[in-house]
């Protein structure tokens, strides 16, 4: 199982990190994709990923600190991307929800770093929240220069994923499909297997049993169980293909079998 979203880096781990990788792995996760959401926390993304083998680092600015993305920060980040265990640019994209930064500003920063995604040849991960239709509209400028992508945590309906299918792109799913009613849950169901990438956003979004307390990634099993119950097929062909699609994406192999 491969947690494909999570903040590693962020200070709810400063006081038992080794445990968290720890517990991860006895959950039957060989891999984590830890998330970079500005400099800093690209750099210590990538610190984590020479740290822990099982850890992979992508880099980018998030749309809530696009402010911050001036050409000294894309020539930074261009730098770190150069890294062996980098694996995507990200997260970058639009959230008009929280306005952290203004909406032009934000549009130029992920301008800016869906550039550098194409230049260095790395896929990219995409946060989108009240803004799907801007976000589409961007990436499709750029899907064909690119090595594919994913939208994680995806907000949309079926048909909004279709449209990301369209371009070549993946979705992601998170601790939300345990809630009850999720929306998020029936797209879990119903899209083709092979597009799904399964997170845990951790620490955020903590799936059921343990909603309102701290997200770890050892809890992305729960959402790989959910799924198969969603679409009442063994665990282990859930396992199997959606391991196998997020290895694909970030490059992980280079070959694939059976």
């Amino acid at each position: 199982m491969i947690d494909s979203h999570c903040h590693l880096d962020f200070d709810a781990y400063d006081n038992d990190r080794d445990r968290v990788v720890s517990d991860a792995r006895a959950a039957g996760i060989d891999t984590i994709i830890n998330i970079g959401v500005d400099i800093a926390a690209s750099r210590r993304s990538i610190e984590l990923a020479e740290k822990y083998d099982m850890v992979y680092a992508t880099v980018g600015i998030h749309p809530h600190d696009a402010k911050t993305a001036e050409n000294e920060a894309i020539d930074t980040l261009r730098d770190l991307a150069k890294h062996p265990k980098v694996v995507a640019i990200g997260e970058i994209g639009l959230d008009y929800y929280r306005n952290l930064s203004p909406h032009d500003v934000q549009q130029k920063a992920f301008h800016q770093q869906l550039e550098l995604a194409c230049d260095m040849n790395l896929p990219v991960v995409i946060h989108t929240r009240e803004s799907f239709d801007d976000s589409l509209s961007i990436i499709r400028k750029y899907a064909s220069r690119l090595p594919g992508g994913v939208f994680h945590c995806f907000p949309g309906s079926v048909d909004d994923a279709e449209k990301v299918f369209d371009i070549g792109f993946m979705i992601s799913v998170g601790g939300v499909i345990t809630f009850p009613k999720a929306r998020m849950a029936e797209v879990a169901a119903e899209v083709p297997l092979d597009r799904l990438l399964l997170e845990t956003d951790a620490p955020y979004l903590t799936p059921v049993p343990h909603r309102g307390k701290t997200n770890y990634p050892a809890y992305v099993s729960l959402v790989y169980k959910k799924v198969a119950e969603l679409r009442d097929m063994p665990l282990a062909e859930i396992e199997k293909t959606v391991d196998r699609s997020c290895r694909k994406l970030f490059g992980l192999v280079e070959t694939f079998g059976g």
